[in-house]
């Protein structure tokens, strides 16, 4: 059975009006226009809706039982029709999911939370784990924010740069690499410690080296940022991770911190999102947000007041 949902418009008009007139003018459409829809409506319901009593008309008792509802809908399709209305973040009630690689969850993570909580109280965030690429949790709506060192490949997936970090050198105190400077033989001939979630061994800085004759020992590999750090922390293991978003992670350990000597090209920070979110107020406002909090930690550190 096709139902034409403009005939809710009419009966919503008719009920409330009273007449055939009434609600003609009130859609705006002529009174035989108007007499044919409440002849369609009697039609499809099987109830005659208005009946004349003298010079007017009155609604029957399932018209009666059915005006709140009819009401109520045609209200709830507007509203879905209509353009957005302004967001109110003191009303916001919703989840989002932020799937983010682990140093940048330690870096911008408390930021975010505060700054999501001073402005929308009612909104939670799920600060995920990062597993790897897995575009379809994105398409799927699962995960509402991710982060990404690449653009993506999908036309569907949205993405925004906003920062570039630098590679830096992170060792204990007291290490043999802080004394003198470091050249790009003694940083190779040191033994390292990776970052890797698939615990691989080898990585685009063994790769910048073996184009110029070297190699590396990589002794160890692990999931997180902060793994690398304690583990530098309490040996003589190299780490090698980008600057910005580990910088607080280092000062807080005490690590000592030395320049790459290797030219290598600054790592990207992408954020991704479907494209379903394009016009989404309440998610715009999360990523201009997290865009906001994260170019904070980006920022060159400020140099002390002397």
């Amino acid at each position: 059975m096709q139902l034409d949902l403009n005939l809710l418009t009419a009966l919503d008009a008719l009920l409330e009006e009273g007449s055939v007139a009434g609600a003609a003018a009130r859609l705006h459409v002529t009174a035989p226009a108007m007499s044919r829809s409440l002849g369609r409506i009697r039609k499809a319901t099987g109830d005659q809706i208005l009946v004349r009593t003298g010079r007017s008309m009155v609604p029957t008792t399932r018209a009666l039982a059915m005006h709140a509802q009819v009401h109520a809908l045609v209200q709830q399709a507007h509203q879905l029709l209509s353009a957005q209305q302004e967001l109110d973040l003191a009303a916001l009630d919703r989840v989002f999911t932020v799937r983010w690689h682990d140093a940048l969850t330690a870096a911008c993570g408390t930021a975010l939370i505060t700054a999501v909580r001073r402005q929308a109280p009612g909104v939670r965030l799920r600060l995920s784990a990062e597993p790897g690429t897995d575009d379809a949790e994105l398409r799927r709506g699962e995960v509402d924010l991710e982060s990404s060192t690449g653009a993506p490949a999908l036309p569907d997936i949205r993405h925004r740069l906003i920062g570039s970090d630098q590679l830096v050198v992170a060792v204990r105190p007291g290490h043999p690499l802080t004394e003198g400077p470091l050249s790009i033989e003694r940083y190779a001939a040191a033994e390292h410690v990776a970052v890797s979630r698939r615990g691989s061994l080898r990585g685009p800085i063994d790769d910048a080296l073996t184009a110029r004759g070297l190699e590396r020992r990589v002794v160890a590999a692990g999931p997180t940022a902060a793994f690398a750090l304690q583990l530098a922390l309490d040996t003589d293991l190299v780490a090698t991770l980008p600057d910005a978003v580990t910088r607080a992670a280092r000062d807080r350990l005490g690590l000592v911190t030395l320049p790459l000597p290797l030219p290598l090209p600054e790592v990207p920070l992408h954020l991704l999102w479907h494209q379903r979110y394009d016009d989404d107020r309440a998610h715009t406002w999360l990523r201009d947000l997290a865009a906001e909090t994260v170019r904070a930690v980006f920022a060159p550190p400020r140099a002390c007041d002397s």
